[in-house]
């Protein structure tokens, strides 16, 4: 199949993996040969100010190698530890495309800005819409750790 870019990017803690983080990972799938996924390190997601607790980045690593395994994309992907909000999105040549939902989007175009002053090209930015849980607001880790709702988004 002929995919439209060949190396695609996005990042993400990737906690509690859910269905917004799969319709997030299969837009990058479905649009590039290569993804190049960030993983927020421990001390970036600390930075984050979650109000809630966070797997640690090996067990979200684990988790997140055997949901790109099981889904048959884990020989198309690198993950590599983010220590920011920008990652190598802006100062590889390589990279052509990244995915991130209408939440994050503005970072993708930041991320942009930056490539240009390093003389780089804008990279082609694909934002998706948020996944809503069964009571149509948007799924969330803070949703499924509050006990709200479950992975897919189902009300508990």
């Amino acid at each position: 199949m002929k995919r439209e870019f060949r190396t695609v990017g996005l990042g993400g803690t990737f906690d509690q993996l859910h269905k917004g983080h799969r319709a997030l990972l299969t837009k990058a799938f479905e649009l590039g040969d290569f993804v190049l996924i960030g993983l927020c390190t421990d001390a970036f997601a600390r930075n984050l100010q979650r109000t809630h607790e966070i797997a640690s980045y090996e067990d979200r690593m684990k988790g997140l190698s055997c949901l790109l395994n099981n889904m048959g994309l884990l020989c198309r992907a690198k993950i590599i530890p983010l220590d920011d909000a920008f990652g190598p999105a802006v100062s590889s040549k390589e990279q052509e495309a990244i995915v991130v939902s209408r939440e994050t989007e503005v970072v993708a175009h930041e991320i942009n800005r930056v490539r240009k002053q390093n003389g780089l090209p804008p990279l082609e930015v694909i934002a998706i819409e948020m996944v809503p849980a069964d009571d149509r607001v948007t799924i969330s880790t803070t949703r499924i750790r509050r006990g709200e709702i479950d992975k897919e988004g189902h009300l508990l």
